[in-house]
């Protein structure tokens, strides 16, 4: 027995190698953390529990069969955050790239279906240069499987993506699925068609960084949520994200004791809202006062800056937060606005955060690029999703709302629960009436 033993740790100790320590020494060259190193920093200290570690591919083409690695370039398994527990998935970059085989599919597929039996969030780490090319159709019918469980997860479990490094061809996907995507400044990079193809196909020189840097996807395409300057300051940041937000669609919202009185005057918030109706103030001062302790976490806070979405507490309790932004286009909606909101409030509705929405909105920003941009559907997304939300919902108008954005910016006559404004706040279907009563 103690030989057995032996030999099972000699195992373990080379598949936690992943692919060797000149591969390792690489990684940590490029600034980037190993897989298991990024587990640890993510996870309660020693709650980790590993699936699969010995699985390995089954390719027999191209001499594979020649060249195999315990894990086969994927790390998983379930642990806890603060004492809740989570699963996980962790690409390894020093194994085959962290390629997707039909095997290593496999290994996310069971972690997805153990998160989603036992109402579990789910958190991808992605550091990987798309499919192996060796196994073909096997390694495409492997990504579609995870996409089928990103689907059948979606609304039922928090499901977040962290892009640690390359992320390319049918590995967008899933995180493209997924509730939250977060990446990691100037390692990290997102797109389906790589500058190479890029160049060949359409005569553009790019760099990965121009094509899907997190610059690109914070604040132009939308497609991640944050970015962070290093992989343990993301991993950080991910603990605090999923301390706020609930197991599952079944579970309790999060609460912790709060220590803030909840009875005391802020006289500052007298000053808050200027006299003049033309002269900007930063609403997330607003949301900082509001919130338990000043603790605010933001949601793409680098897009559509008009308007500001994010978690915070309240007594203790997490609420979902979503305000205009007289400080960038005087808080206007536009398309992007109005689609980075609806998605933020059907996420706050699939799992029954309460949503407080700060109203400053002097109506739907006019002109051609809006209007051929889609700006009524996009428009429309964020009043369905306001009215279809079931959550409580309470509105503060702080100083003016006007035509159908006053209606879209949950009014109460798409349901709201409680509806307040600021003793100034002027309500109107156009600004002129609005002013003129003032």
């Amino acid at each position: 027995m103690k030989d057995v033993l032996k030999e099972l740790e000699r195992r373990r100790e080379a598949a936690r190698m992943g692919g060797g320590k000149a591969r390792i020494d690489a990684q940590h060259a490029r600034g980037k953390l190993t897989a298991r190193e990024r587990i640890s920093v993510f996870l309660d200290e020693d709650s980790f529990e590993e699936f699969d570690m010995f699985v390995e591919h089954r390719s027999t083409d191209f001499g594979m069969e020649t060249s195999k690695v315990a894990g086969d370039g994927v790390v998983t398994g379930w642990g806890t955050v603060n004492g809740r527990p989570v699963f996980l998935f962790a690409k390894d970059f020093t194994v085959f790239g962290g390629s997707l085989s039909e095997a290593h599919a496999e290994k996310i597929q069971k972690v997805q279906d153990m998160a989603l039996r036992n109402r579990a969030p789910i958190i991808g780490l992605y550091d990987a240069g798309g499919a192996r090319i060796q196994e073909g159709v096997a390694a495409l019918g492997g990504y579609a499987e995870v996409f089928q469980r990103n689907v059948l997860a979606s609304g039922v479990i928090p499901q977040i993506s962290v892009i640690m490094g390359p992320c390319a061809g049918g590995d967008v996907y899933s995180p493209a699925m997924t509730d939250f995507i977060f990446m990691v400044r100037d390692t990290s990079y997102m797109f389906v068609t790589g500058p190479d193809v890029v160049k060949t196909v359409t005569n553009e020189t790019v760099t990965a960084e121009e094509l899907g840097g997190a610059s690109v996807h914070t604040t132009k395409s939308s497609i991640a949520d944050g970015a962070y300057d290093n992989d343990v300051e993301a991993l950080l940041q991910m603990r605090r994200l999923v301390d706020l937000l609930p197991s599952s669609n079944t579970a309790e919202i999060p609460e912790v004791e709060c220590y803030q009185s909840v009875t005391d005057n802020d006289m500052s918030l007298d000053r808050l809202v200027p006299e003049s109706a033309n002269k900007p103030y930063d609403i997330k001062e607003l949301i900082l006062k509001t919130a338990d302790e000043g603790d605010f976490f933001e949601i793409q806070a680098s897009f559509a800056k008009n308007i500001v979405t994010g978690f915070g507490r309240v007594e203790g309790r997490t609420v979902g937060f979503v305000a205009n932004q007289p400080m960038v286009l005087a808080g206007v909606l536009d398309s992007d606005a109005s689609r980075k909101a609806a998605r933020f409030v059907r996420f706050c509705d699939c799992f029954n955060i309460p949503i407080v929405t700060f109203v400053d909105v002097p109506g739907f920003l006019p002109g051609t690029d809006q209007e051929y941009g889609g700006l009524i559907k996009h428009g429309a997304k964020l009043l369905f999703a306001y009215a279809e939300a079931t959550v409580p919902k309470v509105t503060v108008i702080t100083r003016k709302a006007f035509g159908g954005a006053y209606d879209v910016m949950a009014s109460k006559h798409l349901r709201g629960d409680m509806n307040y404004a600021w003793p100034t706040a002027p309500i109107s279907w156009r600004p002129s009436a609005a002013m003129s009563t003032r």
